[in-house]
């Protein structure tokens, strides 16, 4: 009896370093990802594909080890299928960026991270760097009701921009409740999402005051503060 439990205890000790290898893997493989975004967005490509690179070396990592290792926490089927198209996704970016298209092999790093989140949630888990994930939408809805705005401060078009800065700052706020009480106290942390909140307000009063540069102002604010906080935190 007592080898059968020491058998059962060695296979669901390896089963934890394996979903903890995973984990490690993954969070190193996201943070090259994100990396190479911003290179890809400001024209770095080398720099790009060097992290692009290194995410596949970490998924390599992943895909070298057995599948059953990871089912405990995570459908089998929906991370077999996550393995298999995050491959095809780098080896597509990688391909993109050989061919000098940094907006192609950005929009295959895109869908690889939310693939990722997807895989995620369906595992049940969340955190800071899910939320943060999914301001992106919010971000855009915003930058296209600022930009309509810049054509014809209407009032339809002013109203576009008080009600998508409101999703917008409500979403950074969730994100703010998100944060654990270490990252919460970080003063970069605090200046980004504490910017980024003040500024939604600010782009909603500056349409109301059918201020267009001030508008337009804000709005590459708080695209900066979205793209710094999914750098760091997401």
């Amino acid at each position: 009896m007592r080898g059968i439990i020491l058998l059962i205890w060695f296979a669901s000790t390896g089963l934890a370093i394996a979903a903890e290898d995973f984990a490690e893997a993954m969070q190193a493989a996201m943070a090259n990802l994100r990396t190479a975004t911003s290179y890809a967005r400001t024209g770095n490509t080398a720099l790009a594909q060097l992290e692009t690179n290194e995410a596949t070396a970490n998924w390599q990592r992943v895909q070298d080890q057995s599948l059953a290792a990871f089912a405990a926490p995570y459908p089998p089927a929906a991370l077999e299928t996550f393995l298999s198209t995050g491959r095809q996704h780098l080896d597509a970016a990688d391909r993109a960026f050989k061919n000098g298209d940094n907006s192609g092999a950005g929009r295959e790093l895109l869908a690889l991270r939310r693939s990722f989140h997807d895989l995620r949630h369906a595992s049940g888990f969340y955190d800071l760097g899910d939320c943060i994930f999914e301001i992106a939408p919010a971000m855009e809805a915003l930058r296209t009701a600022a930009t309509r705005f810049s054509e014809d401060a209407s009032p339809s078009r002013i109203e576009d921009v008080i009600s998508t800065a409101s999703v917008f700052r409500d979403r950074l706020q969730r994100c703010n409740n998100w944060a654990s009480e270490d990252v919460s106290r970080q003063p970069e942390f605090r200046r980004l999402i504490d910017g980024a909140i003040a500024s939604a307000g600010e782009i909603a009063h500056a349409a109301t005051s059918r201020d267009g540069p001030l508008v337009h102002r804000y709005l590459i604010e708080l695209q900066s503060y979205a793209q710094l906080l999914d750098f760091n935190f997401g």
